[in-house]
C-alpha cells in the first residue's frame, strides 16, 4: 500500500534540507531546526499543513530582510542540486509558498524569485495571489515569461494564469474576461514542449466553461497550423465537446445524421459498490459515405438529495466506413475514490453519438 503523500515530509527529507541550509545559511542550527519541525502536532498534519509548517519554520531561521532571504533560497536550491536533489520534487512546494506568504508586498523581488524557483519546483499556485494583487502588471510579466528560454517558466505563464486552475484559488477577473491571457496562449500555441502545450489546452478548456465563443474563435484561428496545435485545440475543446456544443461539433464535422444506435443493453442491471456496470450496443453508419463518429456515454450519478448529476465519458472517435456496423462492450467501474461518493439507488446511463444524447437506461446500485 502506498504511503500517504504527507509522508514526503519525512525525517530523511528534513535531514537533506537541513544539510543544504547548513551550507547556505550563516549560523544555521540544524539540530534546533529539526527539533522544531517535529512538534507534538506534526504527525496529525496533512500534506498542505506540513508544507505550511515548513514554510513558517524556515522563516524563523532566515534573515528578516526579504531580499537577503531570496538570495539564500537561491543558494539553497543550488546546494540541493549539488546534493543530487532533482527538480519537481513535490515536497519542495514550501519554497513557492514562502514567496507567496512573505513576499506578496515585494512585486519585483518576488516575481524574479518565482521565475527562478519555478525551474526547480512549480510555482503555479504561488503566482496566483500576485495576479490578484497586481493584475495588469502580473499579466504583462507572464506575457514576457511566455517567451522565456526555459520551458518551465513558459509553462508557469500559461498554467499560473488559468482562470480555473484545480486546487488553486480562482481568478475572478480572468473568469469574467480572459482577453488579457490570450496573448500568452498565442505565444505558446506552437511551443516545442508538450508540457507547455498541454497547459495551453487546459487554459483554453477553463476559458470554454465561461466563454465558449472565445475558444471557438481560437479553434478557427489556429486550425490547420500543425498537428500539435490541432491537438491543443481538441484538448482545449473537450468540455464543449462533452456538452455537445453545436458550433464545436460543426467545427469537427460531427453530425449524428444517419449514425444509428442499435441493441443498447445493460448487462449488469444491478451492481454493488466495487463492481462494474457492463453494457453493450452497436453503431450503424447507414450513410452512403464514411463518417466521423465520436462515441460517449453519460452516467447520471444519484446525489444525496435524490437528484442526478451527469458525467460524460469518451469511448472513441474515428471514421466509420459507409454501411459499417460496429459492436461494442464497455465497463464502468464503481470503485470508491476520494473525489466521488456513491449513493445507492436508481442511476441512469445514456449513449451519446456526435454530441447527440440517445437512449437512456436505468440500473441500480445496491449495498
Amino acid at each position: 500500500m502506498a504511503s500517504p503523500l504527507k509522508d514526503l515530509y519525512s525525517p530523511a527529507f528534513y535531514d537533506r534540507l537541513a544539510h543544504a541550509l547548513t551550507v547556505t545559511v550563516p549560523g544555521f542550527d540544524k539540530g534546533k531546526f529539526v527539533k522544531k519541525v517535529f512538534t507534538a502536532e506534526f504527525e496529525s498534519k496533512e500534506l498542505k499543513e506540513r508544507m505550511k509548517h515548513t514554510s513558517k519554520l524556515l522563516h524563523d531561521f532566515l534573515p528578516e530582510d526579504y531580499s537577503q532571504t531570496i538570495a539564500l533560497i537561491k543558494k539553497t536550491i543550488a546546494q540541493l542540486r549539488i546534493q543530487g536533489i532533482g527538480e519537481d520534487g513535490l515536497a519542495y512546494m514550501f519554497i513557492p509558498d514562502y514567496i507567496e506568504t512573505y513576499g506578496i508586498n515585494d512585486f519585483e523581488g518576488s516575481v524574479e524569485a518565482l521565475e527562478f524557483v519555478t525551474q526547480f519546483v512549480s510555482c503555479e499556485f504561488a503566482v496566483r495571489p500576485f495576479i490578484l494583487k497586481y493584475e495588469n502588471e502580473m499579466i504583462l510579466k507572464m506575457q514576457q515569461w511566455s517567451l522565456h528560454e526555459s520551458h518551465k517558466v513558459r509553462r508557469l505563464a500559461s498554467e499560473g494564469s488559468r482562470p480555473r486552475l484545480p486546487w488553486a484559488m480562482g481568478i475572478p477577473f480572468l473568469k469574467k474576461d480572459p482577453t488579457s491571457i490570450l496573448p500568452i496562449l498565442e505565444n505558446l500555441k506552437t511551443d516545442p514542449s508538450e508540457y507547455v502545450r498541454r497547459s495551453v489546452a487546459n487554459s483554453l478548456n477553463d476559458i470554454a466553461k465561461d466563454h465558449p465563443q472565445v475558444v471557438l474563435n481560437v479553434a478557427k484561428s489556429w486550425s490547420g497550423l500543425g498537428a500539435e496545435t490541432d491537438a491543443i485545440i481538441k484538448h482545449g475543446s473537450r468540455t464543449l465537446l462533452k456538452q455537445g456544443h453545436a458550433d464545436i461539433l460543426k467545427h469537427y464535422g460531427l453530425d449524428d445524421t444517419g449514425i444509428l444506435l442499435k441493441d443498447f443493453k445493460i448487462l449488469t442491471p444491478q451492481i454493488k459498490i466495487g463492481e462494474s456496470l457492463e453494457f453493450s450496443f452497436s453503431i450503424l453508419n447507414e450513410n452512403p459515405t464514411e463518417q466521423k463518429v465520436r462515441l460517449e456515454y453519460a452516467i447520471y450519478y444519484k446525489k444525496q438529495n435524490g437528484q442526478n448529476t451527469k458525467k460524460v465519458y469518451k469511448i472513441s472517435e474515428r471514421i466509420y466506413p459507409a454501411g459499417a456496423t460496429v459492436n461494442i462492450i464497455r465497463k464502468q467501474k464503481f470503485v470508491l475514490i476520494t473525489t466521488r461518493k456513491f449513493h445507492l439507488g436508481d442511476h441512469q446511463i445514456s449513449m451519446i453519438i456526435n454530441g447527440a444524447e440517445k437512449e437512456i437506461s436505468h440500473f441500480e446500485l445496491k449495498a
